[in-house]
């Protein structure tokens, strides 16, 4: 099975997510309490109370203030997850504390740490600025996947899947005829996969979206940044179209900055956060709706095929032989990358799974 990188920030929730009710999310196997606190600083602490284990989500487990009362036996604890209160006694173990994660708010994403805390470097964490950025329009969800999180990041770094799998909303042939280009720098764990089409169809996603009529120029560039963000930017235009200025301006065509964040729930589960980011129509509901529904709809048929896809290779009971080919070079990378973080997180006395 997959093993867990640690000492590496992962999305826990989407900033929305988060309010005055206690919430939970799995993280690399670690259930994670997460709330705000009255001045609106989210806090995360382990989702289980010192005493018997019982999850601080689960009501009738409430707020008092910024305080934490366990609903089984009346623990309580503060926001750094010092328990402050104990039933039928003054004096409070020392040793009752839960676990806290270092946490940072930004790009609409909550990140946790996990890992040794005096590791926690918030320069660490990859943007994704588009997500705040009012130039953009931006739609966005979460769906769980029953599968182990590396297939998402063999998925998202071949793209020729489009073609197949999604034919009728964002794939055409172009996508899979189309060479790509591939660079990994493994000093900064990061895999860029590049594909140019220089005279394709135009899909549905786009289509619609844009108003484009014919063919286009379409650019696919990807960024990931392992373990947890992946960033695709997309460049679409009419065949014709010039190319960005000297400068980067690119006032002729249409920008889409697509983000997944992809975060190990256990080591079979997993949570795919994903946005989709516009520089057109930005007042457009209708534009936002069918972005919202159509990536979702790509987002799911991707969920059902690596559903399928663990349950596949969890039954091959004497392993199986891979055959990989030149689309491959960026997952292969990828995986690469992931096994040396892994480890050296394991390496640093960190368990992996």
């Amino acid at each position: 099975m997959t093993s867990f990188v640690r000492n590496q920030w992962y999305v826990a929730a989407y900033g929305r997510e988060v309010g005055r009710e206690l919430f939970s999310r799995t993280v690399c196997g670690e259930p994670i309490l997460l709330w705000r606190t009255e001045s609106g600083a989210v806090t995360a602490m382990s989702d289980r109370c010192v005493h018997r284990r019982f999850p601080l989500s689960q009501e009738p487990s409430h707020l008092d203030g910024d305080k934490v009362v366990c609903g089984y036996h009346g623990f309580t604890y503060g926001a750094d997850g010092v328990c402050v209160n104990v039933p039928g006694q003054k004096r409070v173990p020392r040793t009752a504390r839960l676990t806290s994660y270092p946490v940072v708010e930004q790009d609409s994403f909550v990140w946790v740490w996990i890992g040794e805390r005096d590791r926690a470097d918030e320069k660490l964490i990859p943007r994704a600025p588009w997500l705040d950025d009012p130039g953009f329009a931006v739609v966005s969800g979460m769906e769980p996947l029953a599968a182990r999180y590396d297939l998402l990041v063999d998925n998202l770094l071949d793209l020729s899947h489009e073609t197949y799998l999604h034919g009728g909303y964002i794939g055409t042939p172009e996508v899979a005829e189309t060479p790509i280009t591939t660079e990994a720098d493994d000093a900064a764990a990061v895999v860029r996969v590049s594909r140019h089409m220089d005279d394709a169809a135009c899909p549905s996603f786009y289509a619609d979206s844009t108003g484009i009529k014919g063919r286009i120029t379409r650019w696919q560039d990807i960024e990931y940044h392992a373990p947890c963000l992946y960033l695709l930017h997309s460049r679409i235009a009419p065949v014709g179209t010039p190319p960005p200025d000297a400068d980067g301006s690119d006032p002729d065509a249409f920008h889409v900055e697509v983000v997944y964040a992809i975060t190990p729930e256990t080591e079979s589960t997993t949570h795919d956060f994903w946005a989709v980011a516009r520089d057109f129509a930005l007042e457009d509901q209708k534009v936002s709706a069918f972005m919202h529904d159509n990536n979702r709809t790509v987002v799911l048929q991707d969920v059902v095929a690596l559903d399928v896809l663990e349950k596949a290779i969890t039954a091959e009971r004497d392993g199986y032989q891979e055959l990989s080919i030149n689309i491959d070079t960026g997952g292969l990378a990828a995986r690469r990358i992931l096994k040396r973080l892994a480890e050296e997180g394991a390496a640093t006395g960190e368990p992996a799974l």
